[in-house]
């Protein structure tokens, strides 16, 4: 009889098909956020977050907001405790609302799954909306 001995091919193909890790993926909506067009931005809480795939070993997820369309402005974020929740309520932190001047701005959250409050970064997801919608 013939020993079969595993090739490069077949070591990845097993590999591969043993359950890759989903994404780490974020939602979120403006629900409830007061209208703001005046480019002088309200300090607001947070937005409801859902979270979907959240790395193993997270015990902390960063929030920054970003208007794609003026990157150079600091919205700010937050830094909230992750205990296995799926959804990260409004108030958790409170930041600087989307405010756009000028007719409707892409806004990006980017959560980032951290080991330690300040570091350890396992993983980032992020979402974008147009505001106002």
């Amino acid at each position: 009889m013939r020993k079969t001995v595993p090739t490069m091919f077949t070591a990845a193909a097993l590999l591969l098909g043993a359950g890759a890790a989903s994404a780490f993926e974020i939602g979120f909506d403006w629900k409830g956020l007061k209208l703001c067009t005046s480019g002088r931005p309200n300090v607001v809480p947070n937005p409801r977050f859902t979270l979907k795939d959240v790395p193993k070993g997270t015990k902390y997820i960063r929030f920054r907001l970003k208007d794609l369309d003026v990157p150079q402005y600091d919205h700010g974020g937050g830094i909230v405790r992750y205990t296995g929740q799926k959804v990260i309520a409004p108030g958790a932190f409170r930041y600087k609302s989307p405010c756009p001047p000028d007719g409707a701005h892409t806004y990006e959250w980017k959560a980032t799954a951290l080991k330690r409050r300040n570091g350890g970064k396992l993983a980032t997801a992020r979402a974008r909306r147009r505001y106002p919608e």
